[in-house]
């Protein structure tokens, strides 16, 4: 007889969505459900508990832990503290609370740390002790891998790549600060980006996208024009990906990575995107003729990284 197979679950909160989900040893989703994220930290609580209980009979697997990855400052006891896109929760002893309703260990952490470990484990950075892996989505995440673990510094909230500082006078973060480098490597950066150039009349193909209503302008009108070869969707990207190059060259300078991976939704436009980030990049690396090449790549978990990770972190 074949003995039952041992499963780890895995969820990703977001600031729209839940995602939960059991993932075997080989990072295979066998089973997962979707929702909108819940408005308090006891209904997101309840949740989990009723959609595991419904995977765990739906699949018949046995689920030896749990991993929850969710946007904000995470301490080592699984603690929320504070998260930018999810204000309704504050201070929530997340760990404990799943602990007290379910029978299983439970790991919490940051779901960019969630994500880049399941690059690093099941993805893009398999194989890599030193890996940068980038989310660039609404906001900007990362993970910083070092000697084949994640680094999470003295409390737990290390790995914060999109609130450093990059423009003192720049605009003003989701997190409340300005200038950090989250507003100019964002999906949000680049359709803010775009809506003034086309008010300025310097984006005419982005804004027929549009239209013609300049509110309306999205990252996604820029980056459809820039796929379509038009000149000024591409100079937005072009500008664009310098900005995302800043962050990726000052970080590397700093942590010395093997890998840099890049996951989120703009990553879907692949070469429009990555070749001028790549090109930008070795502008601002030091020594970048002198010192081995650092490959810019994809992730390849896409939307399931989080979820993945989040598994991987548990088992």
């Amino acid at each position: 007889m074949t003995p039952p197979l041992t499963c780890t679950a895995g969820v990703d909160v977001g600031g729209t969505n839940l995602r939960i989900g059991i993932v075997d040893s080989s990072g295979a989703v066998l089973d997962d459900r979707r929702t909108p994220s819940p408005d308090s930290s006891d209904a997101l609580v309840d949740a989990i508990v009723g959609h595991l209980a419904d995977l765990r009979d739906a699949t018949g697997v046995d689920v030896a832990s749990i991993g929850v990855g969710i946007a904000g400052l995470i301490d080592r006891d699984g603690v929320l503290h504070y998260a930018p896109n999810l204000p309704q929760y504050l201070d929530v002893p997340l760990r404990a609370m799943l602990t007290e309703r379910l029978d299983l260990p439970v790991v919490v952490d940051n779901d960019a740390n969630a994500a880049a470990w399941g690059e690093v484990q099941h993805g893009a950075a398999r194989g890599h002790d030193h890996a940068l892996v980038f989310t660039l989505g609404t906001g900007v995440g990362g993970g910083i891998i070092i000697d084949g673990r994640l680094l999470r510094g003295a409390h737990g909230f290390a790995g914060e790549v999109g609130h450093w500082q990059l423009d003192p006078d720049g605009p003003r973060c989701a997190c409340g600060q300005v200038g950090h480098w989250e507003p100019f490597a964002s999906g949000t950066g680049l359709g803010r980006a775009a809506r003034h150039a086309a008010a300025a009349g310097s984006a005419p193909n982005v804004l027929a996208r549009a239209g013609g209503d300049v509110d309306a302008v999205s990252a996604e009108d820029a980056a459809d024009s820039a796929t379509a070869g038009e000149p000024d969707g591409i100079a937005l990207l072009d500008a664009y990906a310098h900005q995302v190059a800043l962050g990726f060259a000052g970080l590397a300078n700093v942590f010395d990575p093997e890998i840099i991976v890049v996951s989120g939704g703009l990553v879907s436009l692949g070469a429009v995107l990555l070749d001028p980030v790549r090109r930008a990049f070795a502008g601002h690396l030091e020594g970048a003729e002198q010192r081995p090449e650092v490959p810019i790549i994809a992730a390849a978990l896409g939307g399931a990284a989080g979820l993945v990770g989040a598994a991987a972190l548990a088992r």
